[in-house]
């Protein structure tokens, strides 16, 4: 088996812009916003390549306060965009969903590290940044479903319980069927990096088991805090 990775030239990458280019024909001959999904396309492109730049240098320092500040912000940043469904709370609502997220998604990176891969040193950079990208991410996408529909619910005059139900089903929902689909109808990026770069598919499989056990977990965990935690909030704002 051939465990190479072919290095991407330039111009491998660019044929990588074809289907974004057409669609982004469709979204500007349709009149729809294009713009913001040229920006959106851009941004990803610039924010990758620097990632990689500093990922590359973090990897080298090999140094536990760093790789503490890099998680930091992370929680920060997720916190800060899992609200952005309800704006006009993001302020009242940022340290409940920071505590949520940085609780759910911590609880679970450090059991994952800690007990499950036992990572040596404990920080180890090249495992710790990327799992802790992948929970807090889901933890944040999760939140911010629950934010926005618990949101709605209450403007329409539900009871809050119900709501708090509701909001904590649709938050789910894609948690759900990524388990439901993962094998069947899709091979998830960690499983098939790990498959392109030489590892065992049943080696590979079985740390895409723990990924979806730690997907679920954090994003369960965060949820149901950020539900807690808001409640008074929105209950004082419901009177």
């Amino acid at each position: 088996m051939n465990t190479s990775i072919p290095v991407l030239s330039s111009l491998n990458l660019a044929l990588a812009f074809i289907p974004v280019l057409a669609v982004l024909f469709i979204l500007y001959k349709w009149s729809l916003d294009a713009g913001n999904a040229v920006y959106a396309v851009i941004r990803m492109l610039v924010q990758l390549l620097l990632v990689g730049y500093v990922l590359t240098t973090i990897f080298d320092a090999d140094n536990a306060g760093i790789v503490v500040a890099v998680l930091m912000v992370m929680v920060l940043a997720s916190s800060w965009i899992a609200l952005g469904t309800i704006k006009s709370q993001r302020l009242k609502l940022y340290k409940q969903t920071l505590w949520a997220i940085l609780t759910g998604g911590g609880v679970t990176l450090a059991l994952v590290t800690q007990g499950v891969i036992t990572l040596e040193p404990w920080f180890e950079p090249k495992y710790m940044i990327p799992l802790a990208g992948m929970i807090f991410a889901n933890s944040m996408n999760s939140v911010s479903l629950a934010a926005e529909r618990l949101y709605s619910e209450l403007e329409r005059g539900e009871e809050y319980s119900k709501a708090r139900s509701i909001a904590f089903h649709a938050a789910f929902i894609p948690v759900v069927n990524s388990l439901f689909a993962v094998g069947l109808v899709s091979l998830p990026g960690m499983m098939t990096g790990q498959i392109l770069s030489g590892v065992s598919p049943i080696t590979a499989a079985h740390y895409q088991i723990v990924v979806m056990c730690m997907i679920f977990g954090s994003a369960g965990l965060s949820t149901a805090y950020f539900l807690v935690l808001t409640k008074s909030a929105f209950l004082k704002e419901e009177n």
